[in-house]
């Protein structure tokens, strides 16, 4: 089939079989690690993503008799991710007021300082996160922005082939044009001379003949 889709489907499974037993792992888990649990989820999700695109556009790359097989094989897979991320956001929403307490740092009915120093880890940990998610999100944009030109120079390349393939046949029609107008020019200069040869050759005669003319008529 294909060695590319194959891995990416062996990391989606491995991956898929992690986020259900994190899921299930959820329910049992309060405060800060239910949030770190969440947010593991989360990521894993994302990447779970990531894997059905690339999956998906591997599989359209394929001719027809190898892709159809993958695709069908892909939109049960897209159910899978659906399902999990409906399982997540239920056990992610179960108890919300804990959740929302622990993440903002709050305990009781009253402001800690360790709460307080919880949650402006938990501010920084989202700044530098929003940060890395800002940079991965250029990089992409260069790396679609380098394709797209190494795409237009390959384009101009390729046109660049054509004429110089193009002027290489025009300058052997013109070396074919060249012998034969050497082969017409020889022809001509053959029968220039042939002509000179038979025009001297009368001349000859002629000359002969007065000289006979003049013999017989004026010496005899």
């Amino acid at each position: 089939m294909s060695a590319i889709f194959d891995g990416y489907e062996r990391e989606y499974c491995d991956l898929s079989t992690q986020l259900g037993r994190k899921i299930n792992q959820l329910g049992a888990l309060a405060g800060d690690s239910r949030n770190q649990k969440a947010r593991d989820i989360t990521n894993d999700l994302s990447e779970a993503d990531a894997l059905i695109r690339r999956m998906d556009l591997e599989a359209r790359s394929l001719p027809p008799d190898k892709k159809n097989p993958l695709l069908s094989k892909l939109r049960e897979y897209k159910a899978d991710l659906s399902k999990l991320k409906s399982d997540a956001k239920k056990s992610t929403s179960t108890n919300p007021d804990l959740s929302n307490r622990a993440e903002l740092g709050l305990v009781g009915d009253s402001w800690s300082a360790s709460s307080a120093a919880q949650r402006e880890r938990l501010l920084q940990t989202t700044d530098r996160i929003n940060r890395t998610g800002d940079n991965i999100r250029q990089s992409k944009q260069t790396l679609l922005e380098t394709e797209e030109l190494g795409v237009n120079i390959l384009q101009d390349l390729h046109r660049q082939r054509e004429t110089i393939t193009h002027a290489r046949d025009t300058l052997h029609g013109v070396d074919d044009n060249i012998l034969k107008s050497r082969k017409i020019l020889s022809v001509m200069a053959r029968r220039i001379m042939q002509n000179k040869a038979i025009m001297f050759g009368i001349i000859a005669m002629l000359v002969g003949s007065i000289g006979l003319v003049v013999y017989f008529k004026f010496i005899k």
